[in-house]
């Protein structure tokens, strides 16, 4: 069974909300899924042993967060090239994280990434639930 992480860096709890919906499309496709904080990677290490990986942050102030900044440096040196990826993270009026751990993961790390990145308000607006399951589902075929 092919097995996904998901790494997020929340503030206000919405991009932790995001990525359990999309743990749920990725389950809904027959992967294994598991949840991290970004706080919580330390080590290369740490990002051993998956096929598919998604990192998520809100934007506050036009940037992602420190967690999620740190956690770009240790995946540096980590080997994910050619691995499935995906971006995913909540704002409040700008939404610049996710496309920028989009980039990184596509043009530094070189990943396969899904589609585009995610960004939504808040789950609870316009379909949230469904754009973020249906972005686990699309990661989740990607990887299969």
């Amino acid at each position: 069974m092919s097995k996904a992480l998901i790494v997020f860096a929340s503030r206000s709890g919405q991009t932790e909300r995001i990525a359990e919906l999309i743990a749920e499309g990725l389950r809904m496709t027959g992967m294994e899924v598991e949840l991290k904080n970004a706080s919580s990677i330390k080590d290369p290490a740490d990002l051993d042993g998956y096929d598919a990986y998604l990192f998520g942050s809100a934007t506050y102030h036009g940037q992602m967060m420190p967690s999620m900044k740190q956690l770009l440096f240790i995946a540096e040196k980590a080997d994910l090239e050619g691995k499935c990826g995906g971006s995913f993270g909540s704002y409040g009026w700008s939404g610049e994280a996710p496309p920028r751990i989009y980039e990184t993961m596509k043009h530094i790390f070189k990943m396969n990434m899904g589609g585009d990145c995610l960004r939504l308000k808040t789950v609870d607006l316009e379909g949230g639930t469904q754009m973020a399951q249906g972005y686990g589902k699309e990661i989740g075929k990607l990887a299969a």
